[in-house]
């Protein structure tokens, strides 16, 4: 028999200070599939508008009555306030509910812990709830025993949050160290990769615009997929050939989020360190969504916060058979609108990636003795080759073609060169 799945009854609370209405509804709107793909079911939502945010209750006290009222009108199992509380304000407001209280920050956190698949991806999310629930141990204890379970209480555990700070401190070292010789391990991959100097496409974009189902038809991978935000947390890279032969490396990374926990920025820096080291970003773009527009400025934000802002670019308008009427493509680099499951559109992406890569690179006439069966071998692979036929009398093959010149195989090139 098939099981159901128990979803938590959710409110959703907001305060809007000095946001323009359609940024606040916006950001209440990923509040909401935020909390879906957490599995909870959101009952009502409570919005204010104000000056600036309660320092004590977040919110003004007769709408804390307000919301005590309709938590107990709705039982509602949790409330989920959409900027972070602080130590005091999660003290404060617990006092008033009989519900769970989390914020936005716990609610990404705790989406992040039920994704994590690798040890490492595991590891920084345990790190990130830890250093985010250290300062706001007091007042924690009780609400969590009460209920041990539910959003924003997986990864580290009741056991963890309720012990002292000197053992999430210690905890948190341990995690550190172990992510030390991970990193050490992915950077040695890395210089392995710059020495063989392949050349390297990262896939960017926000949350749930389709980065993984592109990066599967393109790779033949099998990185999970699913409509949903944050479905893939591990960097994963995988060999792409363009239509010429050429190698390139695809690297799908971490979905990008307005407001993302800065614990979190910290945490997934070797994720977006493989974007640091990519020749070409492929920024995809849902155009089905009614906020495309903010999801590709809030890309830019922090791939400028993260200085890869001067890496080229691609943007990838996905999602164009179910492209939102008010769509209009605005990006000032190179574009391609494109439907990731459909061959047509994916090949006309690798025709356009194989241009970019072909603008990078510099034209080369060789002329190779018919000894030289590596260096034939590496041209096909290792560059773009256009042009090769064989000279009987001579015994030597005519190649031209492109190839990058800080490529290790541009020295074997200017020996034979014309």
């Amino acid at each position: 028999m098939e099981q159901k799945t128990e979803f938590e009854k959710v409110i959703l609370v907001g305060c809007q200070t000095n946001e323009d209405d359609q940024r606040f509804g916006y950001s209440m709107d990923e509040l909401g599939s935020l909390t879906e793909t957490a599995k909870g079911k959101v009952v009502s939502t409570v919005t204010q508008k104000r000056e600036r945010i309660h320092p004590a209750t977040y919110i003004g006290k007769g709408k804390v009555a307000e919301l005590t009222a309709l938590q107990e009108e709705l039982e509602a199992d949790l409330i989920i306030f959409n900027d972070e509380l602080s130590p005091s304000q999660v003290r404060n407001l617990s006092r008033d509910f009989e519900a769970r209280i989390i914020d936005r920050t716990q609610l990404i956190l705790d989406i992040f812990a039920g994704r994590a698949r690798s040890k490492e991806g595991k590891l920084q999310v345990e790190l990130a709830q830890l250093q985010y629930l250290l300062p706001r141990l007091m007042g924690q204890g009780t609400q969590l025993s009460r209920l041990g379970a539910g959003i924003g209480t997986r990864g580290p555990g009741e056991t963890k949050l309720e012990s002292d700070r000197r053992h999430i401190r210690n905890r948190i070292n341990d995690i550190k160290t172990q992510l030390e010789v991970i990193v050490k391990h992915r950077d040695r991959y890395r210089e392995r990769r710059k020495k063989n100097k392949a050349f390297q496409i990262a896939l960017v974009g926000y949350t749930n615009a389709g980065k993984s189902t592109l990066f599967n038809r393109l790779t033949e991978a099998d990185s999970f997929e699913e409509n949903q935000l944050f479905a893939t947390l591990d960097p994963m890279t995988r060999k792409v050939i363009l239509p010429s032969g050429f190698l390139t490396l695809l690297t799908d990374t971490v979905g990008f989020i307005q407001d993302l926990p800065t614990t979190l920025i910290a945490a997934f820096r070797s994720t977006l360190e493989e974007v640091k080291e990519a020749n070409l970003l492929l920024h995809l773009v849902d155009s089905s969504s009614p906020d495309y527009y903010q999801h590709e400025q809030t890309v830019n934000k922090l791939l400028e916060d993260l200085e890869n802002e001067k890496i080229p670019q691609i943007v990838v308008y996905n999602k164009k058979d179910l492209q939102h009427s008010d769509f209009v493509p605005t990006a000032k680099t190179k574009t391609i609108q494109i439907s990731a499951f459909d061959e047509y559109d994916r090949n006309n992406l690798m025709k356009l990636l194989e241009e970019i890569v072909l603008s990078m690179m510099s034209f080369y006439h060789v002329e190779v003795p018919s000894t030289e069966g590596k260096l034939l071998s590496q041209l096909k692979n290792e560059t773009i080759l256009r042009e090769l036929s064989f000279h009987e009398e001579k015994q030597i093959y005519i190649c031209k073609g492109y190839y990058l010149e800080d490529h290790q195989i541009a020295g074997q090139i200017s020996k034979y060169k014309i």
